[in-house]
């Protein structure tokens, strides 16, 4: 079986770490200026924080930039309605945390869209700073609560249509070395990997190989490959992530020049015999998360088992 998780451990905490030191994203939308200034005042520390002076162009501006983990509206706006726009988000991005200003009373639009979980809270003009921070605070815990749930959910799914593509591919083959292929094509397409190699090892020496490419080839040769000989020598998970501060395999150079953002090479180990080597590369700006690194994982040790069994078979 695979070896232990634990460098994959140590890269998915440095990969968290990461992640914690981006600032999440937040969309303010007034109509007023004067408005608009302050709440970017009071929360860019903390956040990257876009503006926009109406629900027509707060919709332009997440068309551009994605998803963001909160937004504050006002509610009284030309128009559209504060709870309108809000409304018109919720399809596109269901786990964005919404806040009304509201300088009126307007129960019924504000009831409605509270219960209907368009609205997370509501705050009556004039705001009082320090109140609106601790609302937006909880507000962004939420965001990330629902987005954890979220990843969960779909990282399970996946797990299951994964192993069920892998077990269907070795029943469809009679040897190691015709499961290569299709199995390379179905994790480098589960990970949103940019190439995928899984390549035999005998004695201790590469040999038959199966390879996946999202577009171009990468330009790698395995055999010549620092991070590969690494891992046939100590038979231990080595990967390399861009903008790292550890120390630099052989190769680093190239990764950088063919754009790699993460470069991941894992020995596929049966009952302490190295049967084949398991190697991810991502150009994405977003490679690779903890919990799919943690998928990767469980990904390897089914590899290996299916391998194993059409070699036994």
């Amino acid at each position: 079986m695979s070896e232990p998780l634990s460098e994959l451990d140590r890269i998915a905490r440095q990969i968290k770490s990461m992640e914690r030191r981006k600032k999440p994203k937040m969309l303010v939308v007034d109509d007023e200026p004067d408005n608009l200034d302050l709440l970017y005042r009071t929360f860019r520390r903390d956040f990257r924080v876009f503006k926009a002076d109406s629900g027509v162009s707060a919709l332009d501006v997440l068309s551009e930039e994605g998803e963001v983990a909160v937004i504050i509206s006002d509610q009284r706006m030309p128009e559209m309605k504060g709870t309108e726009f809000l409304s018109q988000t919720v399809p596109q991005f269901p786990d964005t945390v919404r806040i009304i200003l509201t300088g009126f009373t307007d129960v019924e639009d504000l009831v409605e869209a509270i219960n209907s979980g368009q609205v997370y809270k509501y705050i009556t003009k004039p705001w009082d700073p320090n109140e609106l921070k601790v609302v937006v605070d909880k507000a962004a815990e939420t965001y990330d609560i629902l987005k954890q749930r979220t990843a969960e959910l779909i990282r399970a799914h996946e797990q299951a249509t994964l192993l069920a593509t892998i077990s269907d591919i070795v029943q469809e083959h009679d040897s190691p070395a015709a499961c290569l292929e299709p199995i390379a094509s179905a994790l480098g397409e589960s990970f949103v990997a940019t190439g995928c190699t899984l390549q035999l090892v005998t004695d201790g020496q590469l040999a038959a190989a199966g390879q996946y490419f999202a577009g171009e080839p990468v330009a790698l040769d395995l055999s010549a490959d620092g991070l590969v000989k690494e891992t046939l020598a100590n038979r231990e998970t080595h990967i390399w992530l861009s903008g790292s501060k550890d120390a630099q395999p052989e190769g680093a150079d190239t990764y950088r020049e063919l754009g790699l953002q993460m470069y991941l090479v894992i020995p596929l180990l049966y009952r302490d015999r190295l049967i084949a080597l398991l190697a991810l590369q991502w150009q994405t700006t977003n490679p690779a998360s903890e919990g799919e690194l943690q998928l990767i994982h469980l990904a390897a040790q089914q590899v290996t088992l299916a391998l194993t069994a059409v070699q036994v078979a």
